[in-house]
């Protein structure tokens, strides 16, 4: 009996062994359990495709604006870009800044003011001057090339607004920010310069003390960026570095 037993272990042995081999066979074969899909993030809605100015901008009229409620001046008369080249902005030195506006200078005299839809020439390039009002405290200049479908990158800009003072504010200071570099004039007189590559921060500089006088004042900028974003905002603050806001804008 017991032999017959021991006949019997082997049989038994490899019956339970095959039965665990199609069980692990068959688990195997099996689809993994379906996991729930993870909910897709939406789909973004596309950017402005129009080149049209009016999604971040409103042509100037003949009203006088006043700057906003931290003092930012939103209205200028900006010329198209005039096309750079520009592979990178920590070139933008003094030096550089001082020498590349001089020789991309639409004109000399630093109180001069172009009319809105005039076309000048800098260099050999024909570019025309637009007075616009930003609807932002900024006035984005990417957004101005991309609705006028010029230029992204690699360009210098021009800028002109005359300041409308009903008497003289002395001791205040142009504070401005900027993508990437840039300089700017107060009646004739440079007043700041940013130099360096920047990012478009507020107040990022600030001149001297200089003096508002009663009627016009012309303040003249030109911003420069290779790679990149490239706007600006500009603002006057008093001694305590409170915003000046008694004065008005226009474009002439």
């Amino acid at each position: 009996m017991k032999n017959k037993h021991k006949s019997l272990l082997p049989v038994m042995a490899f019956a339970v062994l095959f039965e665990l081999q199609s069980a692990i066979i068959t688990v195997a074969g099996q689809a993994p359990p379906q996991q729930q899909r993870p909910s897709l993030p939406p789909i973004p809605i596309k950017g402005d495709t129009t080149h049209t100015l009016s999604r971040h901008f409103t042509p100037a009229t003949s009203v006088k604006k006043l700057p906003n409620d931290k003092g930012f001046i939103q209205r200028w008369l900006v010329l198209e870009p005039v096309k750079k080249d520009i592979a990178r902005n920590n070139i933008f030195t003094d030096n550089y800044l001082r020498t590349t506006f001089s020789t991309d200078n639409f004109s000399n005299d630093y109180t001069t003011v172009p009319k809105n839809g005039e076309t000048i020439k800098v260099g050999n390039q024909e570019l025309k001057w637009y007075a616009l009002d930003s609807k932002s405290f900024n006035f984005n200049l990417h957004h101005f090339t991309y609705a006028i479908n010029k230029p992204l990158y690699g360009v210098l800009f021009w800028l002109v607004t005359v300041i409308n003072c009903p008497e003289e504010i002395k001791n205040v200071r142009i504070a401005a920010g900027c993508n990437s570099g840039s300089m700017w004039w107060l009646n004739g007189r440079e007043a700041l310069m940013l130099s360096g590559d920047r990012d478009m921060i507020v107040d990022n500089g600030t001149s001297s003390l200089l003096t508002l006088k009663k009627g016009k004042n012309i303040i003249r900028g030109a911003v420069i960026n290779g790679p990149g974003m490239c706007n600006f905002c500009v603002r006057f603050l008093d001694e305590k570095g409170l915003p000046v806001k008694n004065f008005s804008i226009s474009y002439e």
